[in-house]
């Protein structure tokens, strides 16, 4: 058999794993020789009433997308100015060249929304189209990407309130974990509610950035000046094309996010396709509006870099001055930048869950909360994302160059599995349609290299090791898997259950109460009944025997001889020597105090013998008896 036909055959083996192997997340059938159920719920939330409008995948999914416009354009202007103030002019050109990027992301995304309706994203295309190293290439870029938006989000929103209010500008730490805290508590309830609570802020958003561009250009000059002065800005270096590579890498990451609807297709309503795809065209022309309107008041009123504010800032003084609509307009941004990290949690719960079912990472991340919720991937990333931010301490410059990397990642692989996709199918129009993405894919190649080249030394270097790291842990969690299908025989039918006689071992000490049920219960659960006692000598030895014969009680007893007096050693080599067929069954008494407090108060030799016989013997059954103290 060839290596690819053993793998196929490995997987398929692994698939058919069941719920009482605990290998497969897959839920089991109903009823005895009824079909499994074919009906999965792909996405985070996909179940009745957790479903999203347009409007609400917009507030739930696309504010890392819309956000981005109040770090994208800066970060493009902080690189450009390092060749002065006249190297501004190029924040124009260089966004109408973003902006036709996006518009080629959001036409392939739309394509891949159509393609892949369970979600994934760039994921889902690889593993269809490209194969399987492409696939883990795929995840582990969207995983870092996820957990990067999660915290340039929070750091750029908490620095965003600090240019409001300067006396915060010392605890953005604080600031962001407070508000990473509440993002994780709210999504804990499903990605509807978190659509409900963001709805508002995201309609302020959208309209104050609006309304700065409309109002804008009729101020010749800026309406209030915001920030410290900088002194004169002088070139440190020309203005040469690495230099505008360099920018326009950094407007990048203005697109950053596009991807986050088609990766939760299944939470939308029904029409689901239809209605993912309406969100991100909707996505696509206000985030393209933005940036050129953006760009163009940046060269309109001659903005350059201030002290302690942000560029959008200064954007938005230079139109409404410093009145109310100014804070109003700056805390929408800084509370939709926060909340920005919603699109991760939206999006890296469905994406965990996906390489779960695919046995690439533990089938604990299938697993949904009573709610359909998918916790633990959840935790997970809030876990990630926290200690993120204690790394950088919060500070968005450091966060940056790690953003960006695994994003275009994503976008270059979809986009050349969309190639391939085409090329297979043959459509109508399929040439053109993978002439689009063949340019989208160049595009956001070239970025990634731009990237790499630019960023490495600042940062960059950390994504470049991180994404490989994860491409090992999706592969040594799928070859584990693979092993447990084969040690269970997965795909074979095995032979008839049958009987076979019991010998039930009841490890005890001294006659109490809890001893008598301890044994009612094993006489109730086999034929063989064995009580096992330890002592450190004949004496004491003597004295136990003494006590079981005046209890005069139908259960032999075996006394073991331990110098220690190991209950666990001397149980697990009693276990050990016991030649039979019969099914051995470890019953272990265990006291369990009404007050946690107490229980440190109590031996816990049953605790640590349960674990050692399960770490060592096979085909023993463990068992615990609870007798409650009701102190």
């Amino acid at each position: 058999m060839s290596d690819s036909n053993r793998y196929q055959a490995g997987r398929s083996a692994a698939d058919r794993s069941g719920a009482a192997a605990g290998a497969s997340p897959t839920a089991p059938a109903a009823k005895r020789g009824s079909p499994l159920p074919h009906h999965r719920r792909a996405g985070k939330h996909a179940d009745e009433g957790h479903e999203l409008s347009v409007a609400g995948g917009l507030a739930a999914l696309s504010l890392d997308a819309l956000s981005s416009v109040a770090y994208g354009p800066e970060a493009m202007v902080l690189v450009l100015v390092a060749a002065g103030s006249g190297a501004l002019r190029f924040t124009l050109p260089l966004t109408l060249v973003i902006t036709g990027m996006l518009a080629l992301l959001v036409i392939s995304y739309t394509q891949v929304i159509a393609a892949h309706p369970e979600g994934g994203g760039a994921y889902a295309v690889a593993k269809v189209n490209l194969g399987r190293i492409p696939a883990l290439l795929a995840a582990a870029s969207l995983f870092v990407d996820y957990v990067l938006t999660v915290a340039v989000s929070l750091a750029a929103g908490a620095a965003s309130l600090g240019s409001v209010f300067p006396g915060l500008a010392h605890h953005l730490l604080l600031v962001a974990l407070v508000g990473l805290a509440l993002l994780t508590a709210v999504n804990m309830f499903g990605i509807a509610e978190s659509a409900k609570l963001l709805m508002i802020p995201t309609a302020v958003f959208i309209v104050s950035i609006l309304a700065v561009i409309v109002v804008g250009p009729f101020h010749s000059h800026p309406v209030a000046t915001i920030g410290t002065s900088l002194g004169p800005i002088r070139p440190t270096t020309a203005l040469g094309i690495v230099l505008i590579l360099k920018a326009f890498a950094s407007g990048c990451s203005a697109v950053t996010g596009v991807e986050a609807i088609a990766n939760g297709v299944p939470a939308f309503r029904r029409p689901r396709i239809r209605s993912a795809q309406r969100t991100e065209i909707s996505l696509g022309v206000l985030l393209g509006v933005m940036l050129v309107g953006l760009a163009l008041l940046i060269r309109e009123h001659h903005l350059v870099p201030r002290g302690g504010v942000t560029i959008l800032a200064q954007i938005t003084a230079g139109a409404f001055g410093t009145g109310w609509m100014f804070y109003v307009s700056n805390l929408a941004v800084t509370l939709v930048l926060a909340l920005a990290a919603n699109t991760s949690f939206g999006g890296l719960p469905v994406l965990m869950s996906l390489l779960a079912r695919d046995h690439r990472l533990p089938h604990l991340f299938y697993l949904r909360a009573e709610r359909p919720v998918y916790r633990h991937g959840i935790l997970a990333l809030a876990l990630a994302a926290t200690l993120l931010l204690f790394a950088v301490d919060a500070q968005t410059s450091r966060l940056i160059p790690l953003f960006t990397i695994g994003v275009f990642i994503g976008f270059t692989i979809s986009q050349v599995g969309l190639v391939r996709h085409w090329r297979g199918l043959r459509p109508p129009h399929w040439r053109l349609r993978a002439a689009v993405n063949g340019a989208g894919a160049m595009m956001t190649a070239v970025a990634v290299v731009v990237f790499l080249s630019t960023k490495f030394l600042a940062g960059a270097w950390v994504v470049t090791i991180a994404i490989p790291l994860l491409m090992l842990l999706f592969w040594h969690t799928e070859r584990y898997y693979a092993e447990v299908a084969s040690d269970l025989e997965l795909g074979r039918t095995p032979g008839p259950p049958r009987r076979r006689n019991s010998i039930v071992v009841v490890p005890t000490s001294t006659v109490t109460l809890l001893t008598q049920r301890a044994l009612s219960a094993a006489l109730s659960l086999g034929e063989t009944v064995v009580a096992v006692a330890v002592a450190g000598d004949e004496q004491e030895s003597q004295a136990i025997k003494n006590a079981w014969l005046r209890w005069n009680c139908s259960v032999p007893l075996e006394v073991l001889l331990d110098p220690h007096r190991s209950l666990v050693r001397s149980v697990l080599r009693y276990v050990e020597s016991i030649q039979t067929d019969a099914t051995i069954t470890v019953l272990i008494p265990q006291i369990i105090p009404n007050k946690r407090r107490h229980e440190v108060l109590h031996n816990q030799r049953a605790r640590l013998l349960e674990s050692v016989l399960k770490a060592q013997t096979d085909g023993v059954v463990i068992a615990t008896l609870p007798f409650h103290i009701h102190d």
